[in-house]
């Protein structure tokens, strides 16, 4: 699970990629006893960013293991289980207890146990209803979904200008806010009801809809992104802008909190903090013309791949962790509360089948092959 660190604390090194943090990232993970989980589709790779102890004492060194998932999107999770959003598949992963990796220090492991075969529904965020069950953005069908026993999907909602569901992507729906464990608001690109009809609307055609009214609440975005509620105010992320920001929902106004210089997916918090994943816009011909270009050039910016963590009070950046290598992209980011150092299993065979939980008497138990690896 580990990979090969440098002699820096904050900086971490993998065969084609690394990792830099600003000076005090990995101190800002441990005084808010956090860790993240991060997507990169791109690269196709969940990537799980904690801590370990270094010979200075109150300099925790930057640890990052990555597993390998073909197009990992959308991340959800509650800190015991984790839903992935893959090209064709929805993995439900579950923290198990492991001796040998708790020795080694890691406090939490995620092994895969479930997979949904969905199909290719370019599968966008996913969140954890208010009974357990996965919701997710279907953005290839413009709804909303969870998973069935019999089918690829079972639809639960869908824009009320969206005619029928079809295979088309005909506004972009990307983004799910849930309160109360309940879907309450969504993001789309354009409110347009034809094949890739957003695409001519990248500018200004996003919208924040409520689901159960089906009204939009605010328009005029720029390619909006990772809606989320937190403390009684609607976030989100006006990417093809720079912007993280909230709407106030009573005049639909978006009010924009802080600029992010890259192409903005993926929007956590811890505490007055928010964690806003960045990409750098390569494709032209999708994320061209947008604002984002005019922003950057004013500031005299060069937009990168990396997290920013945004001190919502001041709404100032207070730390980055910058991506480069084969890593340029990155779609989604959650927080992992209480948790150290966290690690998971792959799809590679030998870790899955000769690794064995049960629960027995109330204890779990766990047995693993001494030759097996893993």
């Amino acid at each position: 699970m580990s990979l090969r660190s440098s002699k820096s604390s904050n900086s971490f090194h993998s065969a084609n990629w690394h990792a830099i943090a600003s000076p005090g990232f990995t101190e800002w993970l441990e005084a808010c006893d956090v860790s993240l989980a991060v997507t990169t589709y791109q690269a196709g790779k969940l990537l799980l960013i904690g801590r370990k102890p270094s010979k200075q004492p109150g300099t925790p060194m930057l640890k990052i293991g990555e597993r390998s998932f073909r197009r990992a999107m959308g991340v959800g999770t509650d800190g015991q289980t984790l839903w992935l959003a893959t090209a064709y598949q929805l993995w439900r992963m579950e923290h198990q207890g492991d001796q040998s990796r708790q020795a080694a220090g890691y406090d939490r492991l995620f092994v895969p146990r479930t997979a949904h075969t969905t199909g290719d529904l370019d599968l966008h965020d996913v969140a954890i209803g208010s009974r357990g069950q996965p919701i997710f953005v279907a953005t290839l069908f413009n709804c909303l979904a969870t998973v069935s026993d019999r089918h690829s999907f079972e639809p639960i909602w869908k824009p009320p200008f969206i005619s029928d569901l079809a295979a088309e992507d005909r506004c972009h729906l990307n983004g799910l806010a849930m309160v109360g464990g309940e879907p309450k608001f969504v993001t789309l690109c354009a409110a347009t009801n034809e094949r890739k009809g957003w695409k001519a609307h990248r500018a200004e055609g996003g919208q924040l809809l409520e689901v159960e009214s089906g009204e939009a609440i605010a328009t005029r975005l720029s390619m909006p992104h990772s809606p989320r509620w937190r403390d009684d105010r609607l976030w989100l992320l006006n990417s093809g802008e720079g912007g993280l920001g909230f709407v106030d929902l009573a005049t639909g106004q978006y009010e924009q909190v802080a600029f992010c210089p890259g192409f903005a997916r993926g929007l956590a918090f811890v505490g007055h903090y928010a964690i806003v994943g960045l990409s750098r816009p390569r494709d032209r011909n999708r994320f061209g013309g947008l604002g984002l270009d005019d922003q950057l050039a004013r500031r005299n910016m060069v937009s990168y791949t990396g997290l920013v963590v945004v001190d919502l009070a001041k709404g100032e950046t207070v730390h980055t962790l910058r991506f480069e290598g084969r890593i340029a992209e990155l779609f989604d980011v959650a927080v992992l509360p209480g948790i150290r150092r966290p690690a998971a299993l792959g799809l590679q065979p030998k870790p899955l089948r000769y690794n064995v939980w049960a629960e027995m008497e109330g204890q779990q138990r766990h047995w693993r092959r001494p030759s097996a690896g893993g």
